[in-house]
């Protein structure tokens, strides 16, 4: 389920989804999810044993996307500055991420090919378990064959996605870190961040049943407008003011676009320095949400940085991550940057443009790149990266959207989550984990993506 726009809270309706599972190579599949726990481990590392590199970094970005970056990265100086003697009072960090592919057609065997590395507020991981289902029992009940009733898929060949339960582990995990810390553990809850008037809760709602009827942890869900309003620290401890429960985790739904603080920017950003600056384990950091710009992706597709970052990576294990990337170019004045500078004006059928956005709709493509950049100063074009399109094969099927089926060519988006519990002070790893996957298909008329944004649909994959 979701809400449509302009909904009515008694008034859901279902989510945007494909009636039956999409092709999807299995040796593609089986690489995707090779490679989470390495992503996983390799942006950590940024964060807890590269940090004055990943700082410098962010502080140039800053500069040209002072809106919403550099707030972010405003943010975390100010609840460094905040923390005793310069260190967090909770070491302790959990993410919850997603890595984005596309399978690139082009080569003699279909290949995945990175999209994007989401840090914060990765989303669909209840709704695509629950697609799967669907798939699954329409294919057990035979309706999938219109001859015998016969299942049309192997088990195998159409599985389901876990991503409910083991999203929810890795929060249940982060809370038994923290109540392991306490001289008197007591009962805690975890803090959902969410949008006002989301529409994509039911969503986030399954992981929240999965935390309560698995683990026997409770869930409060507060936007970021209400967050000093409803919640209170006491000896840097988070409570909820109404019934003083104490927060062991805030895990972030909301926060990942300049939207998300519009309402009222003093009081959300307010909002976020009170949480960093607290005693529960963040989900994520303010420096672990910023690692995962799309600058640093550009960096991280580099052989020698992805060495330097994950120095004790195998070799195999580095062609497997190698072999994800596609060109990504700075526009910056680097000889890269100036090559990438004339590509956008020469070749723009090739690429994407990419600012340091999430949520889709932000990405600007193909011919409408010089027109774009042209309208702004050559100075803020730094703030953006130019990505080599992917040649995403297509494949027919029906999408059900609004009371409406769409019998459409689409294409597709493998999304695989993770999760990794980490002390961002010593970069010891706890716990680093695969968390299923998501697929995401789109008409293939459509350049964007998001599912909430209104551009794609929630999918499954069928193995072959």
């Amino acid at each position: 389920m979701m809400y449509p726009p302009n909904f009515k809270s008694y008034g859901a309706s279902s989510a945007p989804i494909t009636l039956f599972p999409t092709p999807f190579p299995k040796q593609a599949f089986s690489n995707a999810n090779d490679v989470q726990v390495l992503f996983n481990e390799l942006y950590i590392n940024l964060v807890t044993k590269h940090k004055v590199w990943l700082v410098d970094i962010l502080k140039d970005l800053s500069t040209f996307d002072a809106d919403f970056t550099g707030k972010l990265f405003e943010t975390y100086l100010k609840a460094l500055e905040q923390s005793p003697g310069g260190k967090f009072i909770q070491p302790l960090s959990l993410g919850l991420f997603r890595s984005d592919y596309m399978i690139d057609s082009r080569g003699d065997v279909p290949e995945i090919k990175q999209i994007e590395f989401n840090t914060v507020s990765v989303s669909f991981g209840g709704l695509s378990t629950k697609v799967g289902q669907l798939h699954n029992y329409l294919n057990k009940t035979g309706l999938y064959d219109n001859t015998y009733s016969f299942p049309y898929y192997s088990e195998e060949e159409v599985p389901v996605s876990d991503s409910i339960n083991l999203l929810a582990s890795g929060l249940a995990e982060a809370d038994s870190k923290y109540r392991e810390a306490q001289e008197e553990p007591a009962a805690t809850t975890v803090l959902f961040v969410v949008q006002a008037n989301e529409r994509n809760c039911f969503d986030q709602r399954h992981i929240e049943y999965s935390l309560l009827n698995n683990h026997g942890i409770r869930s409060v869900r507060v936007s970021l407008e209400n967050i000093q309003s409803q919640l209170t620290q006491t000896n840097n401890k988070l409570y909820i003011k109404e019934t003083m429960d104490e927060i062991s985790v805030v895990y972030y739904r909301s926060g990942y676009s300049p939207s998300d603080y519009e309402s009222n920017p003093e009081l959300t950003w307010s909002a976020r320095l009170f949480l960093e600056t607290s005693a529960a384990i963040k989900c994520p950091s303010l420096l672990t949400q910023l690692s995962g710009a799309k600058k640093i992706q550009q960096i991280l597709t580099s052989p020698e940085y992805i060495q330097k970052f994950l120095p004790l990576i195998a070799e195999d294990d580095l062609k497997k991550l190698l072999s994800t990337f596609v060109t990504i170019y700075p526009l910056d004045n680097s000889p890269q940057g100036k090559l990438a500078k004339k590509l956008a004006f020469e070749e723009p059928e090739r690429f994407v443009l990419k600012p340091q956005r999430e949520g889709g709709g932000n990405n600007i493509y193909k011919e409408n790149i010089p027109a774009f950049l042209q309208n702004l100063k050559e100075e803020e074009w730094d703030a953006y990266i130019l990505m080599e399109l992917i040649d995403a094969p297509t494949h027919k099927n029906k999408i059900i959207r609004n009371d409406e089926i769409y019998n459409e060519d689409i294409i597709s988006e493998l999304g695989i989550f993770g999760t990794i519990l980490f002390s961002e002070e010593t970069g010891v790893v706890i716990s680093n984990k695969n968390a299923g996957w998501l697929l995401r298909s789109k008409f293939s008329s459509s350049n964007e993506g998001g599912v909430a944004a209104g551009f794609g649909c929630v999918d499954n994959v069928y193995l072959y």
